[in-house]
């Protein structure tokens, strides 16, 4: 057993490229994931990795062991999960990404009901507005909202989440209520922008049809909790899906704008490689995620 839990620990070291993110990862201190690696090293009689005091990269024969480790830890997860379904006793750890306003407001208030249900399973939720590799990251199941990527991860549609253009009646009272989408292109649009983001310009729906509206401002980043706090702040209008900014726009914090023709819903989904829905925990977890989101948003 020690053996297979310095493979685990070595894989996890070269897909996330340091010892002490492999070990964290795996909840282990970089001390002891550290020691994993010179044992298996040891064993193996080889070097797995080049070391300096910026970069750890695999060796030649690191690259080659990796490739063999990884079918190997992949092969072990599968035999348990085919355990965990004779025994109905799931054990082990979900790896889950989302966006981060639905992994705060929707995913994350669940996650302690399911470890509740199923009390051997943890789950390590991260959070990020970026794009991420399911494969390379070694994640089990991904939330998103608007499109899908082209890929050969099964989804699961949870529902089409109606998204708002919204500000700040101090913005609002400052620069004027755009009466038209044209008028959108003289405001201060507020942007989620990354490296491959998606969102260059707002689609709005409308009599005749999608409307593609080329919008710009003085002001973006890559997570959309900055842009909410920059609208409260007065600062722009937002394109938001509704139920992340539910309270603001009860509250009055936030005014909807142009509520005859809104940005275009936005699918909420999850993704995950075929080979995880054979492991029950992770079904198990789409399954409660699925039911529990769809409930909640009903009610919003």
């Amino acid at each position: 057993m020690p053996y297979l839990e310095s493979l685990k620990v070595f894989v996890r070291v070269v897909e996330l490229g340091s010892i002490t993110a492999g070990g964290r990862d795996l909840r282990l201190t970089p001390a002891v994931a550290s020691n994993r690696i010179k044992e298996l090293e040891r064993r193996l009689d080889v070097r797995l990795f080049n070391r300096t005091t910026r970069k750890l990269s695999p060796t030649e024969v690191g690259h080659a062991f990796y490739e063999h480790a990884l079918t190997v830890v992949r092969s072990l997860e599968d035999a348990e999960a085919v355990i965990s379904d004779f025994s109905r006793n799931p054990h082990g750890t979900v790896q889950v990404t989302a966006p981060l306003g639905v992994g705060k407001r929707l995913v994350a208030p669940l996650i302690p009901e399911f470890v509740d249900l199923y009390p051997e399973v943890s789950v390590r939720l991260r959070l990020s507005d970026r794009k991420v590799d399911l494969l390379d990251d070694g994640l089990d199941v991904a939330l998103f909202i608007g499109r899908p990527p082209d890929s050969n991860l099964k989804l699961r549609k949870i529902m089409d989440t109606p998204r708002i253009l919204c500000a700040a009646p101090k913005y609002l009272e400052q620069h004027g209520v755009p009466q038209t989408p044209g008028d959108l292109r003289r405001h201060n649009c507020l942007l989620l922008r990354y490296p491959r983001s998606p969102e260059w310009f707002w689609t709005l729906t409308t009599a005749d049809g999608p409307l593609r509206m080329d919008v710009s401002g003085s002001y973006d980043s890559d997570d959309g909790d900055v842009l909410t706090g920059w609208a409260l702040a007065g600062r722009g209008i937002v394109n938001k899906p509704r139920f992340d900014v539910a309270e603001h726009l009860k509250s009055g914090t936030l005014v909807e704008i142009l509520p005859e023709t809104p940005p275009e819903p936005a699918l909420f989904g999850c993704l995950y490689p075929h080979r995880r829905l054979q492991d029950s925990k992770v079904r198990l977890f789409i399954d409660f995620l699925l039911e529990r989101c769809r409930a909640r948003l009903a009610q919003m």
